[in-house]
């Protein structure tokens, strides 16, 4: 009997041994299984999370002279886009119907009203080709550039003394580059945003006839939607921009433009 009782409990021993052992493989799968499961979701996160790479690549050198100022290569000689920038600045004063402006929205003749008016041209320009990545960033500040030293040319014209002349030009440079984040959030808003934004910029917060505002909203967007269509590639050679009318019968009607000419040279 005694023989008997220990068999009996060495066999209880041993059947309960193998349960546990089978519950620890159990366990021990399913925390393996719930690893695998929560390795696969990060692994899927952070595949979905990560930063898709730009389509224009750029290298080690030339992320380092440009974090020291310097300009790294561009996709076309530095040369050629300075002359497409002024030309596209030119495209801005030249092709622009200051008078119709004037009278339509009655702005006052004035330097200062000349400036508001082509910084607004100037100001889509810049958002055109800031979507031309590096070089078309590049080519954004020489407008800029060429924009400053022809503001300072007229007022010289002009005969504004040099210390008044310095004087406005530091206001308007503190003024463009406000205008630049109101237009900005504008465009990438509804209208009664950027109606605000020309409220405060173009019209220096002088506007009594709503329907001015409505105008200019109307002008922007179609100008916009107008430079969108134009090619990367050609605005990069020639810089040449048409701008559309500032009244026109039908403003939602798209017409594309004719693609410029120019040599080998991109002139």
């Amino acid at each position: 009997m005694a023989a008997l009782a220990r068999a009996v409990s060495c066999q209880t021993g041993v059947t309960q041994w193998i349960a546990a052992c089978s519950g620890l493989l159990q366990t021990t799968t399913v925390q393996g299984q719930c690893r695998q499961m929560l390795y696969s979701t990060f692994q899927h996160l952070s595949a979905k999370d990560s930063v898709q790479p730009s389509e224009e690549k750029v290298g080690t050198f030339t992320r380092i002279i440009e974090a020291l100022g310097f300009t790294g290569p561009l996709k076309y000689s530095r040369w050629k886009i300075k002359v497409a920038a002024l030309r596209m600045y030119t495209c801005c004063v030249e092709k622009t119907d200051y008078e119709e402006f004037f009278n339509r929205c009655q702005m006052p003749d004035t330097l200062n009203s000349w400036f508001l008016v082509a910084q607004l041209h100037v100001w889509m320009c810049l958002v055109r080709m800031k979507q031309e990545g590096r070089t078309g960033k590049y080519m954004c500040r020489y407008i800029v550039h060429c924009m400053w030293e022809d503001v300072e040319q007229r007022g010289k014209v002009m005969g504004i003394n040099s210390v008044v002349l310095k004087q406005d030009m530091r206001s308007m440079v503190e003024n463009f580059y406000a205008a630049l984040f109101g237009y900005d959030e504008g465009i990438l808003s509804d209208d009664h945003v950027l109606a605000a934004a020309l409220w405060r910029n173009l019209f220096n917060k002088n506007c009594e006839d709503p329907r001015h505002l409505e105008l200019l909203v109307e002008y922007v967007r179609k100008q916009v939607q107008h430079l969108d269509a134009l090619s990367g590639e050609d605005l990069l050679l020639t810089g040449e921009v048409s701008w559309r009318p500032l009244v026109e019968s039908n403003a939602r009607s798209i017409l594309k433009p004719l693609s410029p000419v120019y040599n080998d040279e991109g002139l």
